[in-house]
């Protein structure tokens, strides 16, 4: 199947997917371009005086972007940073691919902008939130509060519109977006394991073993979720569907590789995981859902009933072992569990909607299928 994948460490500055071609040419098309040949560009902290032009310009627009994004509220300008963002988050990560794709993975100037981006975007998102209130709450009592309240809420609008409304057109879409994480399912989990050993430590390994198929591929989650695409006969390469994912979910995933990547950060990560896993279950059941009513196979509906089973045991372990044992370990710094509970709590409802939102553009264009109907034929 022919792919749309973006690999942002290819300097393949010629090429675009058959969807931004079909985007009228903004800044931020020519800055990602941009970006896209300095992340290729071999020895890159030793060759940004040569390439003066490019990262003057393509620093203006940064600048300009986040401008744009937290001061204006411009999805443009979001989606510009946190897709430049994610493109050097990813290198965090290994792809299986050409080792040179690596070569600049501890730039110090791809730090510096990912550094730029990350002060402006975590200060906006933390406004959001009463960051002064939560330090006052009985932390304990606050996260058994929220994990009873987010295992069964009520359906909102967006959970009945696909339990009820989304038709096969929109279940592809759903599958094209979810995949940007459903394919590497568990990998940011594993970049917080290593250290001091004690029950903590290792429920989160339990976590991520069984997130991994307890080191079995046809076991892993991922695996379960590629077959579901493959159904559909879908682009089952991970990132495939990069231009499809919006930019609130891109920030999920960025936020997360934030939160993982500093360990000052370690209650916030817990926090939001456990949040994570305790509302799971009630959003692939919304998934499950519309599967059945579709009368979709199994296959094509696996990894929503795996979920649901796992989760549902994965969200009573982060309560219980993680988040709980850590307010206790922590009684000055605990308030950043809920913090970090909160945060994800925000950061995912934000993703639904705009997931939701593309679902429904889906559904009125049905571009997807038929770029799926032409690729079969």
């Amino acid at each position: 199947m022919q792919s749309n994948l973006i690999r942002f460490p290819i300097a393949e500055v010629s090429e675009h997917s058959e969807q931004t071609l079909s985007k009228t040419s903004t800044k931020y098309d020519c800055a990602e371009q941009q970006f896209k040949q300095l992340l290729a560009t071999e020895d890159l902290d030793n060759k940004v005086d040569a390439q003066a032009s490019i990262v003057s310009e393509f620093e203006d627009t940064l600048q300009s972007a986040i401008s744009a994004a937290y001061e204006k509220g411009c999805d443009d300008a979001h989606l510009f940073l946190q897709r430049v963002l994610y493109g050097i988050n990813r290198l965090k990560l290994f792809w299986y691919d050409d080792l040179r794709h690596y070569n600049n993975e501890r730039s110090l100037y791809l730090s510096s902008l990912r550094q730029q981006i990350e002060a402006a975007w975590q200060n906006w998102e933390l406004a959001q939130i009463d960051v002064a209130a939560l330090q006052q709450v009985d932390v304990k009592d606050a996260l058994i509060k929220r994990a009873a309240e987010d295992l069964d809420p009520p359906l909102s609008s967006e959970s009945r519109y696909i339990r009820e409304e989304m038709s096969v057109h929109g279940y592809c879409d759903l599958l094209a977006i979810a995949s940007f994480d459903g394919l590497v399912e568990g990998s940011r989990l594993s970049r917080i394991l290593g250290g001091a050993a004690n029950e903590v430590q290792c429920t989160l390994v339990r976590v991520l073993l069984e997130e991994y198929g307890n080191g079995r591929l046809s076991r892993k989650h991922s695996t379960f979720f590629k077959a579901m695409m493959a159904e559909f006969g879908m682009n089952t390469e991970p990132e495939g569907y990069f231009d499809l994912v919006p930019w609130e979910v891109l920030a999920c995933a960025n936020h997360n590789f934030l939160v993982t990547e500093r360990k000052r950060y370690f209650l916030r990560y817990s926090g939001g995981l456990t949040y994570f896993e305790v509302a799971g279950p009630a959003a692939y059941r919304n998934y499950l859902t519309a599967a059945q009513r579709l009368q979709l196979s199994e296959a094509a509906m696996g990894y929503w009933e795996l979920h649901i089973r796992e989760d549902e045991r994965h969200g009573r372990w982060m309560l219980d072992d993680v988040a709980l044992p850590l307010a206790e370990q922590y009684p000055s710094d605990a308030w950043e569990l809920v913090l970090g509970y909160d945060q994800e709590k925000l950061m995912s409802d934000r993703a639904a909607g705009a997931v939701v939102r593309s679902i429904r553009e889906a559904e009125h264009s049905g571009s997807l299928i038929k770029e799926i109907e032409q690729v079969q034929n």
